[in-house]
């Protein structure tokens, strides 16, 4: 299906959403974040990896405010519940690798959205915001629970309080991000990341994913019998047995995802 307010493409196993109101900075409003959720529901079956990324200057500037008839009603907690969980959710549930691919300003709600992916990879020129207090908000779309896990508590307290730029050298010095890559750079870096990950051993990726958000809630002994029982399921795949066969013939792994 083709959406209104994204671009959908997948090629060669590499799903690429791309965000599609520039005029609004890409702005989040009701139909995208019905189109978000379901983008990434088929990028989790139709390819091995999926990219978040925007068009034109930004990424996301977070909610969209300019749209006054939807703002004079707005109930923020049925929002919240009825459409950025189901969102976040999508993604963080999506079964492949995620990436977002930072090109611009991600605020308020966009730079949340960003977190939500497993991998962040920003242009320099870019930066992140937690604007939410600027408006008498607290940061939502899960950035209270990306924020203190990525970077500590004290950095989130700030980043939330004071509501100021995180140019994306700093985001990445704070371990908020994988990496801040020059601007011609850009674009040829988050591909090549994505064309890595769409080759490789899918299933496992999967698991490290459960595995690694599994272990703040975990003790040490659940954390062992987590791992132990991955562990065997990754040993049943194909890509478990190619792995080992590659390497004993010294040649590049040619894994099929399963």
């Amino acid at each position: 299906m083709d959406y209104d307010t994204l671009g959908y493409e997948v090629k060669n196993d590499v799903a690429v959403v791309r965000m599609n109101r520039p005029d609004v900075m890409n702005a989040l409003n009701t139909q995208m974040r019905a189109e978000l959720t379901d983008a990434f529901k088929r990028a989790g079956s139709e390819a091995r990896v999926a990219v978040l990324t925007g068009s034109g200057k930004s990424f996301c500037s977070g909610q969209d405010l300019g749209d006054r008839t939807t703002l004079a009603n707005l109930d923020l907690e049925r929002v919240l519940r009825d459409e950025y969980v189901p969102m976040l959710r999508a993604i963080s549930d999506c079964p492949v690798p995620t990436i977002s691919a930072v090109n611009g300003a991600a605020a308020g709600a966009g730079a949340n959205l960003a977190l939500s992916a497993d991998v962040v990879i920003a242009a320099e020129s870019a930066f992140f915001t937690q604007a939410f207090t600027r408006i008498g908000l607290i940061p939502d779309a899960a950035g209270t629970w990306f924020l203190p896990r990525q970077v500590g508590m004290a950095r989130a307290m700030g980043a939330a309080l004071f509501a100021e730029r995180i140019e994306a050298r700093k985001a990445e010095a704070w371990g908020m991000i994988w990496e801040a890559v020059p601007d011609d750079r850009f674009e040829d870096i988050w591909m090549g990341r994505a064309a890595h990950l769409a080759q490789g051993p899918t299933a496992a990726y999967s698991r490290v994913k459960q595995a690694l958000r599994a272990s703040f809630d975990n003790t040490l002994d659940q954390q062992l019998s987590l791992e132990s029982e991955l562990q065997g399921q990754c040993g049943q795949t194909r890509d478990f047995k190619e792995g080992v066969v590659a390497f004993l013939e010294k040649r590049a792994a040619r894994y099929e995802g399963r």
